[in-house]
């Protein structure tokens, strides 16, 4: 038992001094090896002599990933299950029933099932409640229940889920599922190609370059690009769609490093589809990584004119690293810069708050550069769109919403008591949020603000100390003034929660293709896109 709990310890921390570059860490080879013997000796002694039963591999688990949370979210320590998520992600392939899934509680929720794939050829839909897949309950599986759903291509399963209250059961026959890195490709009108990149997977700039040339086939004289929502992926991908606008040769992008090696300048290499053609390029809050670097050097280089709200602002490189028994470590290796010389990091993790929050790059601390032709841009926080919306803060309440699954639910239960005959004029109003609000009240929508946190801490501190009577009155006067301004809060975040209903709602109808056509006639940023483009002179005085 000994001699195999010292087998566990040991390889996994030589495996990680392995990882240690002997260049970059020369100078501090010894402090790295004496913390790693005092670490090795502790980790022994503890789960020898502890007086209750301990298990090493939860305990490693807590100090790596603790370890890691003193750095940034995107250094972290990847399981075997972690490293297949990645490659999945990366690869866009993989065996399965074909549909996302969330794990709840005793269940796993059918979250959005793929068109034409596996669970929606067996009739599950959103929302669908699995409690069983053949002889096994999802509640007493102890691992995670994903997990049951997964087989090889052409075996079948036998699952039983709730749907509007009734039990059902259905045969899901897995197969191979191709995750598209373009979901949907169409022309707006006859002169404008709308174009959706949802991730940089090995596939982006193929699938991107497929999209692009059949819309110039359909007559398209123009494209939109959105990346609203793309979280990033391949840096080389990004490259690469960079590529299809503009001349062999460019400059994309630079990545600076302390490691020598990891210092690179990526160019374009291949010839491009159409270096002339007007661009618009759609951003959010929730575009990042390779989605900046996509957006901000077509900024720099006076390319394409972004439209929509500040991005993520990740400016950071990773590069996976193997460790043994199939596990690996994200590392954090450089920062990358566009054409123009701007890092767009907007969080400082090396800079924390007092509460250890990383702290957000300060706007006057913005440094200026200029594009191709002059025109001022800033490194600092995110891609700054030409055309700016205004960006929907993502308050205390609307997360506690979303957080909440209501809206998801809400839509689950809107589509079995509602027909639509035409869902291109379909359109959420006043009476459909007053019933969304008594939804929330139905459902015990709470949560707990900050300040209502402070109020509470004070008073308990007041109970103690026995100050003034006076206080608990005053403090239920205070929560219940708050709990009047959360009731205020929804109501001042109306447009967005029926932006996230409408949308949630029409997928349950159309799947997500169906929403991107319902975006075409429907949607802010692509009725702006295409006015910019319908007038020519507009959308160069963009890039003047």
């Amino acid at each position: 038992m000994k001699h195999l709990l010292k087998k566990r310890i040991i390889l996994p921390i030589v495996a990680c001094a392995i990882c240690f570059s002997t260049t970059a860490f020369k100078n501090d080879f010894f402090e790295i090896a004496k913390q790693i013997e005092i670490f090795t000796t502790l980790f022994k002694e503890l789960n020898m002599n502890y007086v209750d039963e301990t298990n090493p591999g939860d305990l490693m688990d807590t100090a790596i990933k603790s370890m890691l949370n003193d750095l940034d979210p995107y250094t972290r320590f990847m399981n075997e299950q972690d490293v297949e998520a990645a490659r999945i992600n990366n690869t866009g392939d993989y065996t399965g029933i074909g549909a996302r899934v969330k794990t709840k509680k005793d269940k796993l929720i059918i979250v959005e099932p793929y068109k034409d794939y596996p669970a929606d050829k067996a009739g599950l839909k959103a929302g669908d409640e699995i409690i069983k897949v053949g002889d096994i309950l999802v509640s007493e599986y102890k691992e995670d229940g994903f997990n049951i759903l997964k087989g090889e291509s052409g075996t079948s399963i036998n699952v039983t889920f709730k749907r509007n209250n009734e039990t059902k059961t259905t045969t899901i026959k897995r197969a191979e599922v191709e995750i598209k890195a373009v979901p949907h490709f169409s022309m707006v009108n006859k002169e404008t190609g709308y174009i959706v990149l949802s991730k940089f997977n090995r596939k982006a700039s193929s699938e991107t370059s497929y999209a692009l040339r059949d819309l110039k086939a359909q007559g398209a004289k123009k494209v939109i690009l959105d990346l609203r929502g793309n979280p990033g992926g391949l840096l080389s991908e990004a490259v690469n769609v960079v590529n299809l606008f503009v001349p062999k040769g460019q400059l994309v992008v630079t990545t600076k490093s302390k490691v020598k090696k990891y210092n690179r300048s990526y160019f374009t290499k291949k010839d491009p589809i159409d270096t002339e053609i007007p661009v618009v390029v759609l951003i959010n809050g929730r575009s990042a990584s390779a989605s900046e670097i996509v957006s901000g050097t077509l900024q720099d280089l006076d390319r394409a004119v972004i439209v929509g709200s500040r991005s993520f602002g990740k400016g950071l490189v990773q590069r996976p690293k193997r460790l043994t028994y199939g596990t690996q470590v994200k590392i954090t290796i450089s920062r990358y810069y566009t054409p123009s010389g701007r890092c767009i990091q907007s969080l400082d993790y090396w800079n924390r708050n007092e509460k250890g929050e990383a702290v957000r790059v300060k706007q006057e601390n913005y440094n200026e550069f200029k594009t191709k032709n002059g025109r001022k841009v800033f490194d600092g926080g995110g891609v700054f769109p030409d055309v700016n919306f205004d960006k929907t803060k993502n308050t205390t309440i609307t997360k506690a919403i979303i957080n909440s699954d209501l809206i998801f639910d809400y839509a689950t239960a809107y589509y079995y008591k509602n027909t639509v005959k035409d869902i291109n004029t379909f359109k959420l109003g006043d009476v459909d949020f007053r019933d969304f609000k008594n939804y929330l009240n139905k459902n015990n929508f709470s949560f707990t603000t900050n300040t209502e946190k402070a109020l509470q801490k004070a008073y308990e501190t007041s109970k103690k100390e026995q100050l003034d009577d006076d206080i608990e009155t005053n403090y239920k006067t205070l929560i219940d003034g708050l709990n009047a301004s959360k009731n205020k809060a929804i109501d001042n975040h109306k447009n967005y929660i029926l932006k996230q209903l409408t949308e949630e709602i029409v997928k349950r109808y159309t799947y997500r293709e169906g929403l991107y056509q319902y975006y075409k006639t429907h949607d802010d940023y692509i009725k702006k896109s295409t006015e910019i483009l319908n007038n020519p002179k507009t959308y160069v005085d963009y890039l003047r």
